[in-house]
């Protein structure tokens, strides 16, 4: 069934609005109060749709990652297919990078703790590095998928970036560190 005109001016309202609150305030300091009040929506219509601050992150970081995992399946090479698995991983650990960047706060808001683990996106990204590690040979990709993304979680990205650690250097370490999958 088709979204009625209301209900999405009411789901584009509470994006947006959810969107300057965690840019300007951190996700964890923004309440479901918080998106209703700067959405201009009553708080029935805002927990209709979304159960809590983590389901409105992964709303938002959706289109962000559904693009970059498009880049993945189908764009040029290195970060697309037709790269060495090396290549690759650098690749892809310099566009996450960039995502975090961009969006950490909304990528925290989404991946809290455990919870990090279960959403699609972390899927999507085990599953490819997995592939990679196994095309480089690795011994056990299983272990190792989740070893090559523990570096991009976003609690260790703001903790970095927080003490003044540029992006531009996490994203060369991480490459350097992608080197070594061969």
């Amino acid at each position: 069934m088709p979204e009625r005109a209301d209900a999405a001016r009411n789901r584009a309202k509470i994006l947006a609005a959810a969107e300057e609150l965690f840019t300007t305030r951190g996700a964890a300091e923004v309440t479901m109060d918080d998106i209703a009040r700067a959405a201009g929506v009553g708080r029935g219509t805002l927990y209709r749709r979304y159960p809590d601050r983590a389901a409105i992150a992964v709303a938002l970081l959706d289109e962000h990652e559904h693009r970059l995992q498009s880049s993945v399946l189908r764009g040029d090479p290195p970060l697309g297919p037709g790269a060495p698995p090396a290549e690759r991983l650098a690749a892809f650990y310099t566009a996450m990078v960039e995502l975090l960047q961009r969006h950490a706060p909304l990528v925290l808001g989404a991946e809290v703790g455990h919870s990090r683990f279960t959403t699609g996106a972390y899927g999507f990204w085990r599953a490819h590095v997995r592939v990679l590690a196994e095309a480089a040979g690795a011994a056990d990709p299983d272990v190792l998928a989740d070893v090559l993304l523990a570096p991009l979680a976003p609690e260790l990205f703001l903790h970095q970036t927080s003490r003044g650690v540029p992006p531009e250097r996490i994203a060369a370490t991480l490459r350097t560190l992608a080197t070594q999958l061969r």
